[in-house]
């Protein structure tokens, strides 16, 4: 029986201790485990390196992995979930999704995919569909319709015409 006064450690887990500098015949050789010359075979030369390696340093930075795409995802929602929703012979578009809280979003978006079943007639106005989701649409009767986001940039404004004008009427005075 094992108790207290009977414990012993195995043989296999006692290690001697390392006995350097003690000569050839320790078995630690001429150099006592340090190598010849350099910095590192003198006495504190382990503590006085000062340079690092840049792989060692490049190690210890912690690292972000993966990819972050720049552009934005449109926000997703699936036919069934339109099904679900809303009415029959209703007209669908992305604020009466973000009203019924089937996306977070509408800023970048809305995509219709095509996971569930309609069987409703619902006129879909979204950004984007998937192939399928538009068949599913089209075969229960309803329509999906592509509405693309108007941009302010694309809109021609006042200022970039005055150039142009201003060009023009130089010419014209340098006729007469």
């Amino acid at each position: 029986m094992l108790t207290l006064h009977n414990l012993e450690n195995k043989k296999s887990a006692k290690h001697r201790k390392k006995r350097v500098g003690r000569g050839d015949a320790s078995g630690m050789g001429t150099y006592s485990t340090r190598g010849l010359k350099g910095q590192r075979s003198r006495s504190g030369g382990k503590s006085g390196l000062a340079i690092r390696s840049i792989k060692s340093y490049l190690l210890r930075i912690p690292k972000v992995r993966g990819f972050k795409s720049l552009q934005n995802k449109m926000a997703v929602v699936n036919v069934g979930d339109l099904e679900k929703n809303f009415q029959n012979g209703q007209t669908v578009n992305a604020r009466d999704m973000l009203k019924a809280e089937l996306v977070a979003t509408i800023a970048n978006g809305v995509k219709v995919l095509s996971q569930g079943k309609i069987s409703k007639k619902l006129t879909v106005e979204a950004n984007a569909f998937s192939k399928d989701a538009m068949e599913k649409i089209n075969k229960a009767g309803g329509k999906a319709v592509v509405v693309t986001p108007s941009k302010k940039e694309d809109a021609p404004s006042g200022d970039a015409e005055k150039p142009k004008a201003k060009a023009e009427e130089t010419k014209e005075t340098k006729k007469d």
